[in-house]
């Protein structure tokens, strides 16, 4: 027999101290897999996810495959006529940056008017607890089957993902999957997201001279790197700040807009900076592409002697809009920094990663249970499909490979969460929510 409304609520707020001291323990590991950290940590944290999963009576193993870093896998079969339901999260989280940016220890969590400051703490250690919570909430009475799938690199780039989707792919199979890396519109207001953009980063390096010479002696003569660098960027947009590269595609009508001062708000943008683009701002962050300078390699000013530079190389990221592709969008932007640069310097263009970006019909009943269980568990409140400016590559993967089954990107994260930067965090009132949202959406599937 199905929980009804109120028994789920009283079953996550019987859970939620439990799962909260859980989620504490977790974002005590530092699990970064980038290189030069100490990856023993993210050895401990799959054991850590691997255990909380036993303890919900899944069947579970750590896996690994071509010397990436480990991933957890955890399964519960289905009661007779049933679907299977994949609940994804991912363990490793960000480098913590400068620790003197923290109000605290990056990974000793910390409570703050209402909000749980640590690095991973929503982004996605919470999403790994979501799970949890839904999965405790019924204890041995799972009205469907799941299978949990908490990776081990998603942070770094899920280099060993397409093989661990591969070696195991009988195991992943499911009928509905839902991918909690995502966020919500607004404290308050739950959203599904419907589309994401693509990613291409790449390294653009341009050079004028064998070695470094005196700046004086030919300085208004021969070019230095940087500044022929510097000019190179800034043809990447035109004076309104539009992405100026021919072959990206962009298209505008997003549903909803963003409040400019909102937006300026949880963009800590500085009093009197304009806006770059034009169009509504949901347009330029959901439906548009985007091109970031990330860094530059060149001396420091202070250390930077009297020489004009050999060279300079920068990293770019553009985010591509739904409807392109990494591919073409490469070869776009590497045509553009070729035919753009200035004074016959050289230009080497390299790729760095890429990923594709993702729209998703949300349409029939899996989305319907989706939205039924947000509008529940957030007393009545409508979800927004909303679009995420970030992008989420390995979706692409789960559709080819598991093409019949429906999937749902959801997430704990909320406009001040602050992912990825200093001072991370989660609002305990919404995490609430999202875990009595999960546990009613597994009820919904049921049927």
């Amino acid at each position: 027999m199905s929980l009804s409304d109120d028994e789920l609520r009283a079953a996550i707020r019987r859970e939620m101290p439990g799962v909260r001291a859980d989620l504490e323990n977790l974002i005590r590991i530092p699990s970064v897999a980038f290189p030069g950290f100490d990856h023993s940590h993210v050895q401990r944290s799959a054991e850590a996810v691997a255990e909380l999963l036993r303890g919900c009576g899944l069947e579970t193993q750590i896996v690994r495959e071509g010397g990436g870093h480990p991933a957890v896998i955890g399964r519960k079969p289905a009661p007779p006529g049933a679907p299977t339901v994949l609940l994804y999260a991912h363990h490793d989280v960000q480098p913590a940056g400068d620790p003197a940016l923290w109000h605290g220890a990056p990974f000793e969590p910390q409570e703050r008017d209402g909000r749980l400051y640590g690095r991973g703490a929503a982004d996605d250690k919470a999403g790994v607890m979501a799970h949890v919570a839904a999965l405790r909430a019924f204890g041995d009475d799972l009205p469907v089957g799941v299978v949990v799938f908490a990776e081990g690199e998603e942070e770094y780039g899920s280099e060993s993902l397409d093989a661990i989707l591969h070696a195991y792919q009988d195991e992943l199979r499911s009928d509905v999957m839902v991918i909690a890396d995502s966020g919500n519109w607004d404290i308050g207001v739950p959203g599904l997201t419907t589309s994401l953009r693509g990613l291409v980063s790449l390294f653009a390096e341009v050079k004028v001279l064998k070695n470094a010479v005196h700046s004086g002696m030919f300085g208004g003569v021969v070019p230095d790197a940087l500044t022929v660098l510097a000019r190179l960027i800034a043809t990447l947009h035109d004076e309104a700040g539009e992405v100026a590269v021919d072959g990206l595609a962009g298209r505008e009508g997003a549903t909803v807009d963003y409040p400019a001062d909102r937006f300026r708000s949880e963009a800590g943008m500085l009093d009197g900076v304009q806006f770059t683009g034009t169009g509504t701002i949901t347009d330029r962050i959901w439906t548009k592409p985007a091109i970031a300078v990330l860094g530059i390699d060149a001396p420091g000013a202070a250390e930077a002697a009297n020489a004009l530079q050999p060279s300079a190389r920068a990293k770019i990221s553009v985010r591509l809009a739904p409807g392109d592709d990494a591919t073409s969008a490469y070869a776009a932007i590497k045509a553009h920094l070729e035919k753009n640069v200035a004074w016959g310097a050289r230009v080497e263009v390299t790729p760095d990663t890429d990923g594709e970006p993702t729209v998703i019909d949300a349409t029939g009943p899996v989305y319907d249970a989706a939205r039924a269980a947000f509008r529940d568990a957030w007393d009545g409140t409508e979800p927004v499909d909303m679009g995420v400016g970030g992008s989420i590559p390995f979706i692409a993967t789960f559709r080819e490979l598991f093409p019949q089954a429906k999937i749902l990107v959801t997430g704990v994260e909320d406009p001040q969460s602050n992912a990825h930067g200093p001072g991370e965090s989660l609002h305990l009132g919404e995490f609430e929510r999202v875990c009595l949202a999960e546990a009613m959406l597994l009820r919904n599937l049921r049927g």
